[in-house]
C-alpha cells in the first residue's frame, strides 16, 4: 500500500466553507466513535484546511471540528494540521487512503483536491457534484447521491463507510494485500489521469477547436473559455 499505514486514513483538506460541509461527518457523534475506534478494523481522519478571514460561520465550523479532535472518546483519530498551505496539500493527496468531499449540492464549482488525490492513486468518497459527478463511474470510489438535507446525506457517508469502504480496506489476503482496494486505487488513477489533467484540455481543445478553426472550420458550440 504504498508504505501507508495499516490503519485506514480519510483526508478532508479544502477551504471551509459552509457549503462544503467538513462537520457533516460528526453529525452523529456516536456512530463516528463507534466506527474509529473499532479494535479490529480502525478508522482515522485527518484534517486540513481555512476559512476565509470574513467568512464567520465558515470559521465556526473549523472551530468545532477542531473541538472534536479533542474530544478523548475518539482516542485521538482525528488530527488537524493547521497552517493548510500547498506543500501539507501535497502530502495530503499522497498519503491518504480516501478522499473525502461532501459539498451540499448543487454547490460545488470543481473539486480539484480529488483530481489530485486520484492522480495518486486515491478512491474519493463524494457527494455526486462538481467534477464528481462527471468522474464518478462507479470503479474509481464512491458516490453520495444528493438528499433533501444534511441528515439524509450523513446517514449514506455513514452506510457506505460502515458497509462498504472499511469492509473492502480490510478485506485482505494471508500477504496482507487488499486486493478489492488495490482496484478501486488503479481505476481512481485511471480515470484522473484519462480524462482531469490540463494535457487532456490543451489536447482537446487543440484538435476540436484551435486546428479546426485554422482551417475555416468553426465547430457547431466553440469553447467558452
Amino acid at each position: 500500500m504504498r508504505g501507508r499505514c495499516s490503519t485506514l486514513t480519510i483526508g478532508f483538506a479544502r477551504r471551509f466553507a459552509t457549503y462544503k460541509r467538513a462537520d457533516l461527518m460528526f453529525r452523529d457523534a456516536d456512530r463516528l466513535q463507534r466506527l474509529l475506534v473499532n479494535p479490529w478494523r480502525p478508522v482515522q481522519i485527518v484534517f486540513a484546511g481555512k476559512a476565509h478571514p470574513a467568512d464567520e460561520p465558515g470559521k465556526q465550523i473549523l472551530q468545532r471540528v477542531y473541538a472534536f479532535t479533542r474530544e478523548a472518546r475518539f482516542e485521538g483519530r482525528i488530527a488537524f494540521i493547521e497552517d493548510y498551505e500547498m506543500h501539507v496539500a501535497h502530502r495530503l493527496v499522497q498519503g491518504v487512503d480516501l478522499w473525502l468531499n461532501v459539498p451540499r449540492a448543487p454547490l460545488e464549482a470543481s473539486g480539484t483536491s480529488g483530481m489530485k488525490a486520484g492522480l495518486n492513486g486515491v478512491p474519493q468518497l463524494s457527494t455526486l457534484d462538481g467534477w464528481w459527478s462527471e468522474g464518478y463511474d462507479g470503479s474509481n470510489g464512491w458516490a453520495i447521491q444528493p438528499g433533501q438535507d444534511d441528515a439524509a446525506d450523513a446517514e449514506q457517508l455513514y452506510r457506505l463507510l460502515e458497509n462498504e469502504v472499511v469492509p473492502l480496506f480490510y478485506d485482505r489476503d494471508a500477504h496482507g494485500v487488499p486486493h478489492g482496494w488495490v482496484e478501486k486505487m488503479k481505476h481512481a488513477m485511471h480515470i484522473a489521469g484519462a480524462r482531469f489533467t490540463a494535457q487532456r484540455m490543451v489536447r482537446q481543445y487543440l484538435t476540436e477547436y484551435y486546428v479546426p478553426a485554422i482551417r475555416g472550420q468553426m465547430p457547431d458550440d466553440p469553447p467558452t473559455a
